[in-house]
């Protein structure tokens, strides 16, 4: 098992050990609005700075009407949890240098709770 997977697991585990995922959306919610929203929105069609994130979670990556964004056009990349937590970790190391995104979520905790978020949202 990987260091990553230990942490992504971990992460996980607190989502599965808080009695309401709201309480963790609702962290989220404060946690993409500090690290995500200058550059994102989660209005459907909205789009900032990057992409609109409205509804990503479960589909394919670079598939938006986005025509700013070419770094995600041609990979091969469904919006999975863990997927995101990669993303949100190191989007450079996840993705390559074609990316522009540099914002990073340093802790799994935070990570699960952004994603949490988008997942409601």
């Amino acid at each position: 098992m990987t260091m990553k997977s230990i942490r992504l697991a971990a992460a996980l585990a607190c989502i599965a050990l808080f009695p309401a995922t709201q309480a963790l959306a609702s962290e989220g919610e404060e946690l993409f609005k500090k690290q995500c929203s200058k550059c994102h929105t989660l209005v459907a069609g909205k789009h900032a700075i990057g992409p609109s994130l409205a509804g990503i979670v479960g589909k394919p990556a670079g598939k938006q009407d986005f025509k700013k964004y070419k770094a995600l056009v041609d990979v091969d990349v469904v919006w999975t949890d863990e997927n995101l937590d990669g993303w949100l970790e190191d989007p450079k190391k996840f993705i390559g240098a074609k990316t522009t995104m540099t914002n990073k979520v340093k802790t799994p905790e935070e990570r699960a709770a952004i994603i949490e978020y988008m997942k409601q949202n």
